[in-house]
C-alpha cells in the first residue's frame, strides 16, 4: 500500500514555495510585510500555508474597482471648488485657527473627495452609557430614515434594545437599513436578524461567507462605525453595539471609547460613506433622494469625513495623523488600544520629539489580541527611548483612537494606529479644526491620565526575558497582525 503522506508533503510544500514566489513577485506587498509571510511560510510551512488563505490574501482587484465607479453623489465639484479656492488663497474661514491647516485640508480633498464644513456642532462621548443613550433617544426622535453601520453587532441586551427601537419605527412606515460586517458580528444569531427583517428593517451584512459562522476574509473588513438619522444627525468614533461597550464585561471593565455625535453639514457627509458602503453590500442600492441631505448649519466647528481602505489608492487617515504628528508646535497626544506604527508614522513622533514637541501616548493594560498588544508594547520601547511619555490606562479598557495636537486639531474615528486599520480595513474618521473641541478632547486626555500609571524607560527595561522573547515575536509578526 502506497504511503501518500510524503505526497501529500511535497504537495504542500510545494505549494508553499508558489505561494512564497507569488507573495514575492506578483502581489508586491510592503517589504516588511512580505518577510514576515516567507517567515511565516519558513518556519510552519503546512499551518502557514492555511493561515496565508485565512490572513493574507489581498482584495479581489476587480471589487475594488467597481467599487470604485459608484457615483460619488455630487461631490467631486465641490471638492473642485474648495481645492481651487485653497490653491489660489482665498478659502473663506469661520475661524482664522483654520488657516495653518490648510494643506492638511487640502491633502483630504485632494486624495479622499472629504469635504471641508465649517458649521457643525459636536457632542464628545466617551462613556457608553451616554453614548447609547443619546443614540436611542435620536432613533426614537427619527421621522424619515435610520441608517447604521457598526463592525460588531450582538444581540445582547444593548443589541436587543437596538433592535427594539427600530423595528418599532420600522412598524411607523420609517425606512430602518442596518449594515454590519460579517466577520466582526459573527456571533449573530439568525432568530435576532429575522424579526428586523419581518418588521420591514433592510439588514445586509458585509462581505458574507459562503458558509455560516466560518468566515475565510479576516482582512479587508468594515470597521468603521456611522449611524445617520433622517440626514440630520449623525454619529462616529469607536463604538460598537454590545454590552461590554457599555461596561459590562468582567474581563474588561469600564470601556474607555471616544465617539462624536454632529449637526452640521458634515452628516451629508458621513451619509455619503454610508451610501457608498451599502451600494457595495446590497443588490438594492440607495439612489440620490433630497431627504437624504437635510443637514442644517449648527455650530461652528469645522471638520472633515475622512475615510480610508484596501479600495483606496492611499492611506488617507494615516497620511493624516502624519501630518498632524508633523504640524505639531507643543504636544501631540495619542490614544489608541493597539500601537503599531509602520517606520514612517514611527520617524514623525521621534521628529516630533526630538524637535521639543510635548508627545504622550496612552495604551490599556487589558489585552483583547495578546500578539497585538505584544507589539505594541515593543513600539512603546522605541518612544520611550525617544522620549516620549507613555500611560497605562488602568481604570478598564481604553478603546479610543483619538490624536490631538496643540488644542488646535483632533482627530476621532475607527482607524486604530496599526497596519490593519490603515491597509486592510476601511475605517472613518473625523478630522477636528476647531479650539473648542481640540481642547475638550486634551482634558479628557488629562483626566484619563489620572486613571493611568506613567511607564518610564527604567520600568520598560526591568521586564523580564519571557515579555522580551513575546515582543520580539509579536514585532516580527506585526506587519500582518
Amino acid at each position: 500500500m502506497v504511503d501518500i503522506f510524503p505526497i501529500l508533503l511535497s504537495i504542500i510544500l510545494g505549494l508553499n514555495v508558489l505561494l512564497a514566489l507569488a507573495i514575492i513577485f506578483l502581489e508586491r506587498r510592503d517589504a516588511s510585510a512580505t518577510w514576515a509571510w516567507l517567515m511565516v511560510l519558513l518556519f510552519i510551512p503546512i499551518a502557514g500555508f492555511l493561515l496565508y488563505l485565512i490572513f493574507g490574501r489581498r482584495l479581489n482587484r476587480k471589487e475594488i474597482f467597481t467599487w470604485d465607479k459608484k457615483s460619488r453623489l455630487g461631490l467631486l465639484t465641490a471638492v473642485q471648488e474648495q481645492l481651487t479656492a485653497i490653491k489660489e488663497g482665498h478659502l473663506e474661514v469661520q475661524h482664522k485657527d483654520i488657516i495653518p491647516y490648510e494643506d492638511l485640508i487640502y491633502m483630504h480633498l485632494k486624495n479622499n473627495d472629504a469635504l471641508l464644513s465649517q458649521n457643525n456642532a459636536v457632542q464628545i462621548f466617551t462613556d457608553g452609557q451616554k453614548k447609547f443613550q443619546a443614540l436611542l433617544e435620536d432613533i426614537e426622535q427619527a421621522e424619515d430614515h435610520i441608517h447604521l453601520l457598526y463592525y460588531i453587532l450582538r444581540d445582547d441586551n444593548l443589541g436587543q434594545r437596538l433592535a427594539d427601537a427600530l423595528i418599532r419605527k420600522a412598524q411607523a412606515g420609517l425606512e430602518v437599513k442596518l449594515l454590519y460586517d460579517d466577520m466582526g458580528s459573527r456571533l449573530l444569531k439568525k432568530g435576532y436578524l429575522k424579526k428586523m427583517k419581518q418588521a420591514g428593517i433592510q439588514v445586509e451584512s458585509f462581505f458574507p461567507s459562503f458558509i455560516p459562522k466560518v468566515n475565510l476574509k479576516i482582512n479587508y473588513r468594515n470597521h468603521r462605525k456611522l449611524a445617520i438619522i433622517d440626514g440630520k444627525i449623525g454619529y462616529t468614533g469607536g463604538f460598537n453595539i454590545g454590552d461590554e461597550y457599555l461596561g459590562f464585561n468582567k474581563r474588561f471593565g469600564y470601556w474607555r471609547d471616544t465617539h462624536l455625535r454632529v449637526e452640521g453639514e458634515a452628516v451629508n457627509n458621513m451619509q455619503t460613506r454610508f451610501i457608498l458602503d451599502w451600494n457595495h453590500a446590497s443588490r438594492r442600492d440607495i439612489v440620490y433622494e433630497e431627504r437624504y441631505y437635510k443637514a442644517e448649519p449648527k455650530g461652528d466647528v469645522a471638520m472633515q469625513i475622512v475615510s480610508s481602505g484596501p479600495d483606496s489608492e492611499w492611506e488617507q487617515i494615516k497620511h493624516g495623523y502624519l501630518k498632524m504628528i508633523l504640524s505639531a508646535k507643543k504636544y501631540v497626544y495619542i490614544q489608541t488600544p493597539y500601537f503599531i506604527p509602520d517606520d514612517s508614522l514611527l520617524d514623525a513622533l521621534r521628529v516630533a520629539v526630538l524637535s521639543g514637541v510635548d508627545v504622550r501616548i496612552m495604551i490599556p493594560n487589558k489585552p483583547d489580541h495578546p500578539f497585538v498588544y505584544w507589539a505594541t508594547y515593543s513600539n512603546i520601547g522605541d518612544m520611550l527611548k525617544a522620549g516620549a511619555t507613555v500611560y497605562i490606562y488602568q481604570k478598564g479598557f481604553l478603546h479610543a483612537k483619538t490624536i490631538v495636537v496643540d488644542d488646535k486639531i483632533a482627530s476621532v474615528g475607527t482607524a486604530n494606529i496599526d497596519v490593519r486599520s490603515f491597509r486592510l480595513n476601511f475605517e472613518v474618521n473625523a478630522f477636528l479644526y476647531h479650539p473648542d473641541a481640540a481642547t475638550e478632547l486634551s482634558d479628557r486626555f488629562h483626566e484619563d491620565i489620572m486613571d493611568s500609571t506613567q511607564l518610564t524607560l527604567p520600568l520598560y527595561q526591568s521586564r523580564s526575558t519571557w515579555i522580551r522573547f513575546k515582543e520580539a515575536i509579536s514585532r516580527l509578526l506585526s506587519p500582518i497582525l
